[in-house]
């Protein structure tokens, strides 16, 4: 059996490559999420990025997000974005209590609450299918009169061997400072490890106040790395 951290070092290769092959299209050496899920593309080996192989699967004018691979760019495609990345794996002890018994299960049905919430935080690649990858959570506004809003959200993403991605970690700007996004990530580290399984996520490198708080919460640093948006011409 592969080492956690050995499929950390390309974890959404491993993903697509295993687990979650039926969530993706591709070849033997570079595979994506399928439609409504999240644009995401993997290589074998990135060091060797086969993006020949990929511009099949890609759609002209498509952002696709890349892990792992920072060399040049061949002709036909263009970098939208490149930044650093942190790849963080759970070293604390188990949650003692859920600390979020008032979260709601979220389901495919719930994704006209979760897509404004998502629109507005930006927290990374999120499709209309995202929900039906794994277990998320939300925290709602449910105040009587009002319209009922998802405040604070976080899921599941990519699987490989015991690892378990946490993502679309987000909070509406009105409920910033309650730590509700901190309960919920706390409540799937808690069923995760349930489960036997490892918790992981990733952090933009610049994003100092979530490295600090992922920090305190018990994630470790495992490797830093290359995120790149890219996009066919």
């Amino acid at each position: 059996m592969t080492a956690p951290d050995s499929l950390l070092d390309n974890l959404f290769w491993h993903a697509l490559a295993g687990p979650q092959a039926h969530l993706g299209i591709g070849t033997g050496q570079v595979r994506r999420y399928g439609p409504g899920l999240p644009p995401i593309a993997a290589f074998a080996d990135p060091r060797h990025p086969r993006l020949d192989q990929l511009a099949a699967l890609a759609v002209p004018g498509e952002p696709l997000y890349c892990d792992g691979w920072s060399g040049p760019v061949p002709d036909g495609w263009q970098v939208m974005l490149e930044a650093p990345m942190v790849r963080m794996i759970w070293r604390g002890p188990a949650p003692q209590a859920d600390e979020a018994p008032d979260a709601v299960r979220l389901g495919a049905g719930d994704m006209p609450l979760a897509a404004p919430l998502v629109e507005l935080t930006r927290p990374g690649p999120f499709g209309p299918r995202n929900l039906e990858m794994g277990e998320y959570f939300g925290l709602f506004d449910d105040a009587p009169g009002g319209p009922r809003r998802l405040l604070a959200m976080a899921g599941e993403r990519c699987a490989a061997g015991t690892l378990r991605e946490i993502s679309a970690v987000c909070t509406h700007p009105d409920a910033q400072g309650r730590g509700l996004a901190r309960r919920l990530v706390r409540k799937l580290i808690a069923r995760q490890l349930a489960r036997g399984e490892t918790p992981v996520l990733h952090v933009l490198r610049r994003n100092d106040a979530a490295l600090g708080l992922y920090r305190r919460m018990g994630f470790e640093e495992h490797a830093q790395t290359v995120l790149r948006v890219i996009l066919r011409t």
